[in-house]
């Protein structure tokens, strides 16, 4: 599985050229993931590896920040499901909605809860930091933090210092990309 995702991802989502990334860095690539998320083979992978990597934690909802995380957590969420074993989903607003309930949290989130949190592309960090904060700030707790790429420049030592496990699909080296 893990093979037939590396190759996806390779041919859908790694871009070569001059970008500029969401923590202000220069790179000579961009890893689109949105893009292997959203596409049916690879969301389903992606769904079972995450499913089997979450083994040795016992967690009672998975989430992260809207955008990149929300094919994620719908993935692991329907294989869940299929396997007999359901771990519900939630979505992180980046802003507490001002009409309605007046939730930040949407869907399967209640305070208490023991969480995974997820995200797509790991560069800072900050996307799962701030979902980290989210999580506690509402009552719960982070009991491991999961991406799909690590792109290997500092997120992973900085979410580590939080007190949560971190660990991804790929780091770049696993998928042969030079930084």
């Amino acid at each position: 599985m893990k093979n037939r995702l590396k190759k996806i991802i390779l041919e859908k989502s790694v871009f070569f050229g001059d970008f500029t990334l969401s923590s202000g860095k220069k790179s000579k690539y961009y890893i689109d993931a949105r893009i292997s998320t959203l596409f049916p083979e690879s969301s389903y992978l992606i769904g079972e590896i995450i499913y089997k990597m979450l083994e040795p934690w016992t967690v009672d909802a998975i989430g992260g920040y809207s955008i990149g995380a929300d094919p994620i957590v719908t993935a692991v969420s329907i294989v869940s499901f299929l396997k007999e074993n359901p771990i519900p989903a939630f979505i992180i607003r980046k802003e507490t909605k001002q009409y309605g309930r007046g939730k930040q949290i949407e869907g399967n989130f209640k305070e208490g809860m023991k969480v995974a949190v997820v995200d797509d592309v790991i560069t800072t960090g900050n996307s799962i930091i701030n979902g980290i904060k989210t999580v506690k700030n509402n009552g719960g707790e982070v009991v491991v933090a999961i991406s799909v790429i690590d792109r290997g420049e500092g997120g992973k030592e900085k979410i580590e210092a939080m007190g949560v496990p971190y660990i991804p699909i790929f780091t770049l080296e696993d998928l042969d990309i030079k930084n």
